[in-house]
């Protein structure tokens, strides 16, 4: 896996391309509120996968409770892949890089987000603010006070929840528009664990090659080890850059950074 940085970051800057470049779509023309509360549960998605791996750093965010949740998601998955396996597979678990680390498990967090915000009357939302929030914090301070963090991370993610609900959650949303946000953050963790050298199974259960848990990755030569020189050095900074630009033409087009036009640099 790329470490947590990597993967929240990357969360956002997908977020930021889908929304600033579908500019004739409306998923890019949403509201500065919505796509502050897209942009959180993109980068908080962009972690979820890992919590298949009871040691990740997401595993640890709420402490006993998403350790608890990383437990029995290891094993479910372990069971899917050992049932769902072809023999040419690899003869691993299964627990981590299994079902969660696929498109299916994506579409699935996705159409789930919609209905459960669709079915509330706007409370389920700063639920799910509260946890994708937790999980994006959690991965960019992913070495933050190691033996008091969940207690830290909780508290952070309830008071930029608290903070984004006196903002935004009086104003009318389009619940899809969050699964949207859900199914981009996975499919951004999927593709930067396609780069590193075990690669990610996202086609299941799609054969390929007569797998059914066929890694997709990158050449051997252009692979990156998790946390290393390229990914710190390169990879991160270069997602940094993007997620910035991107995310002010957004802004700047909503309304809300009209002082990015004394830049010089952006036009309506």
């Amino acid at each position: 896996m790329a470490t947590g940085p990597t993967h929240a970051i990357s969360g956002l800057a997908t977020w930021a391309a889908v929304t600033a470049l579908a500019n004739t779509h409306s998923i890019g023309q949403l509201s500065p509120k919505t796509w502050v509360v897209g942009a959180t549960l993109a980068s908080g998605a962009a972690l979820l996968p890992d919590i298949d791996h009871p040691n990740s750093t997401v595993a640890r965010t709420f402490g006993s409770a998403s350790r608890g949740v990383s437990a029995a998601v290891n094993t479910i998955s372990g069971w899917v892949y050992k049932v769902t396996k072809t023999k040419k597979d690899s003869n691993r678990d299964g627990g981590h890089r299994g079902l969660t680390h696929t498109l299916v498990f994506a579409l699935l967090m996705g159409v789930i987000t919609t209905a459960v915000v669709q079915a509330s009357d706007g409370g389920a939302l700063a639920v799910l603010m509260f946890v994708f929030a937790g999980l994006a914090i959690r991965g960019i301070m992913h070495q933050w006070c190691p033996r008091r963090d969940a207690a830290l991370i909780t508290v952070a993610s309830l008071v930029l929840t608290v903070l984004c609900w006196a903002w935004a959650g009086t104003e009318p949303h389009n619940p899809a528009v969050f699964g949207v946000a859900v199914i981009l953050g996975c499919t951004a963790h999927y593709l930067g664990d396609a780069i590193t050298q075990q690669g990610c199974s996202m086609f299941w259960p799609v054969p390929i090659k007569w797998k059914t848990w066929y890694p997709v990755r990158l050449p051997k030569a252009f692979r990156m080890s998790t946390g290393s020189k390229v990914e710190m050095v390169v990879v991160l900074p270069l997602l940094t850059v993007v997620a910035t630009i991107l995310s002010a033409i957004v802004l700047y087009r909503t309304g809300a950074a009209p002082w990015l036009a004394e830049l010089g640099i952006l036009n309506r």
